[in-house]
């Protein structure tokens, strides 16, 4: 599991360079099987999505939600990951403000299926 924000992560062979996307679905697909069994998780990482959408204004026309931008949302990922790098976050047991925003970044990454793209 992710530990620190460090540059393995962010890069992948098949990505260009300093795409944080990969990392993160590798990292954190396996928090989505937690969804299951931790409603108050599920409901964070929901809210977390609906503020990157937000954020990301991932709303067209009449409120439909648009295809997310991959390049919109590595850039935010790759921001977000620097903050964590200088605040030296490390990943917790639990859930903390980060967890929960990276595994929604995960679920976009997956839901809009990004890595394809």
């Amino acid at each position: 599991m992710f530990a620190t924000p460090d540059e393995s992560f962010r890069r992948s062979p098949d990505e260009p360079a300093g795409c944080p996307l990969p990392g993160i679905v590798a990292a954190f697909t396996p928090r989505l099987a937690e969804f299951a069994f931790e409603p108050g998780f599920v409901a964070m990482v929901d809210q977390h999505t609906a503020m990157l959408r937000e954020l990301l204004d991932a709303q067209g026309p009449e409120l439909t939600p648009r295809p997310l931008d991959r390049e919109e949302l590595s850039d935010y990922a790759l921001g977000f990951l620097d903050a964590l790098t200088e605040i030296g976050w490390r990943e917790p047991v639990g859930y903390d403000y980060a967890v929960h925003r990276l595994t929604a970044i995960c679920w976009l990454v997956r839901e809009q299926d990004l890595l394809r793209a």
